[in-house]
């Protein structure tokens, strides 16, 4: 069972007790940094949103099945209140927990349990672990929402318009990423490439530390797939634990831009796990 599918399988047979990100991840190997990245990743939704819905499901259920005392519902869903608990209901389901108790849960936006369509692509090449100095990027940056990530090749396009002068190297710089599935991506070109950054550009200052480099070498749109497979597979099984670093993306003259073929490097900031 791949990671993501062992924190599923946690939350779904442990939901009714207390529960904290700390203890998901544990069960599913990773740290809670690299645990949230991939839940996010894999689910579309935060490990604490679909914990809170999922209890709010079952609360709603219960209500809906004639349970009579809504504080024991409450307490179930982890709830030592029932002004915190009608609160939490009413913002997930627009409805209190009475009305769903007289009326039940018909129009109601129920969260049912996520199955995991097992799709990760496997490196062919073996990843390799790189030690890389500090550097800067610069180029194009915009804050996406989860649904908003088509938009990233549009930034290269800028980019591309902007600084005409072809660039042996470039780089995506994924970071900032949220719990509600936004991040920053960055499309940019090593700084020290660029005489004058125009203004408008974001400047990136990435740390010395260890990535583990891999090489996607598919199609680009597929690149999450491969990205999946590191963060749900490869990782978990190693020694290595995702950092809370930007994630890069390296283009090189393998790269075509024109049909999207070629392959890309994938840079995944990590360090050991403790024993």
């Amino acid at each position: 069972m791949s990671a993501a599918g062992k924190a599923l399988w946690y939350i779904e047979t442990h939901a009714d007790q207390p529960l904290a990100l700390a203890d998901i991840a544990a069960a599913a190997g990773l740290s809670p940094f690299h645990l949230s990245r991939l839940f996010q990743a894999r689910t579309g939704t935060s490990v604490v949103r679909y914990l809170r819905g999922r209890r709010l499901t079952a609360a709603a259920q219960r209500l809906a099945n004639g349970a009579g005392d809504i504080l024991q519902v409450a307490l179930g869903a982890g709830y030592t209140t029932h002004a915190a608990f009608t609160r939490a209901f009413s913002e997930q389901f627009g409805q209190t927990p009475e009305r769903v108790r007289e009326q039940g849960t018909d129009g109601l936006t129920l969260v049912q349990a996520i199955r995991l369509d097992e799709a990760p692509s496997a490196c062919i090449e073996a990843p390799r672990l790189l030690d890389t100095p500090a550097f800067q990027l610069a180029g194009v940056g915009m804050r996406h929402t989860r649904d908003s990530s088509g938009a990233i090749p549009g930034q290269w396009a800028q980019l591309n318009r902007e600084w005409p002068t072809p660039a042996p190297v470039s780089f995506g710089v994924c970071c900032n990423s949220d719990d509600d599935g936004g991040f920053d991506y960055i499309a940019a070109l090593p700084a020290s490439t660029v005489p004058s950054v125009p203004a408008h550009w974001r400047r990136v200052d990435i740390p010395a530390r260890r990535y583990l480099v891999a090489w996607h070498g598919g199609h680009i749109s597929a690149i999450r797939s491969t990205w999946f497979w590191l963060l749900d597979h490869y990782l978990p099984a190693s020694n290595l634990g995702l950092a809370d670093a930007p994630d890069l993306e390296r283009y090189d003259a393998r790269f075509d831009e024109h049909s999207g073929n070629g392959g890309v490097e994938i840079w995944l900031p990590v360090e050991e796990r403790p024993h």
